[in-house]
């Protein structure tokens, strides 16, 4: 089999529906020669399992639920069962209650505040220490973003989680460099996915992203963002970690 990731066992948590970066990301992973394993929780996990039938080849699919902690500690045991180690690791998890998110940003009790910093900041962490026995040297380690150097409107809370996750990917990346595990992010411009539609006065994004960012911008094309996981994903990127790869349309870089 060739491919840039032939011969490499992938994790990809937080695979939903085909209008998500975890989906295609899993996808083209596959096409690439990656022997995946899929995971989602509690009622999403039915579709999760229908889903995966749309990927190129089978697929394992496990249940996994960040906040809870017997999810995790037997997360690697039953991981095992399908494949003897991981080469790659995606975190395509992200949550905040709807309460979180809005402008109301000092009104979010801590209880939706930190449940957003649970599923979406923590969770990167809690992720990769579940699996950690069973990461090769080397191993890559590929989280999603939003940009949190800024203040966007009504992101709210899971701003706050971006800003966090970002500073774990760093963490991260200096503890297990020694284990030569790379750690990074992709940090994607607004994409009309499951997520995004839970995010009040999203459309706000879709008027200037495309008119600002130098090389245009399709909210509704996933690939380059899986395709820059998959890329950091693969041996390509030996030298990188604790980067942010951002696939924007080059929005970030610009002013007004």
């Amino acid at each position: 089999m060739t491919g840039l990731l032939a011969g490499k066992n992938v994790l990809v948590a937080g695979v939903l529906t085909e209008a998500s970066i975890g989906f295609a990301t899993a996808k083209i992973a596959q096409e690439q020669g990656a022997r995946l394993v899929i995971t989602n929780f509690g009622r999403a996990l039915s579709i999760t399992r229908r889903i995966a039938k749309r990927l190129p080849g089978e697929v394992a699919v496990l249940e996994l639920d960040v906040t809870d902690d017997a999810h995790l500690s037997t997360l690697a045991d039953r991981v095992r069962e399908h494949v003897d180690s991981l080469d790659g690791v995606v975190h395509a998890i992200g949550f905040a209650p709807q309460n979180a998110l809005g402008e109301d940003f000092t009104g979010v009790p801590w209880s939706d505040a930190g449940t957003a910093l649970h599923v979406s900041t923590w969770s990167f962490a809690g992720l990769v220490q579940a699996v950690r026995p069973l990461l090769s040297n080397p191993a890559s380690v590929v989280g999603l973003d939003f940009d949190a150097s800024i203040a966007w409107p009504a992101y709210g809370w899971m701003g706050v989680a971006k800003a966090g996750l970002e500073s774990c990917s760093r963490y991260l990346a200096r503890e297990l460099g020694a284990d030569g595990v790379r750690v990074n992010l992709v940090s994607a411009g607004p994409l009309k996915t499951m997520a995004a539609k839970s995010i009040p006065g999203f459309s706000g994004f879709e008027d200037v992203w495309d008119d600002r960012a130098p090389l245009g911008w399709d909210l509704t094309n996933l690939e380059p963002a899986a395709k820059a996981c998959v890329a950091l994903l693969s041996d390509w990127f030996p030298a990188t970690t604790g980067e942010i790869v951002h696939v924007d349309g080059g929005f970030h870089s610009v002013g007004v």
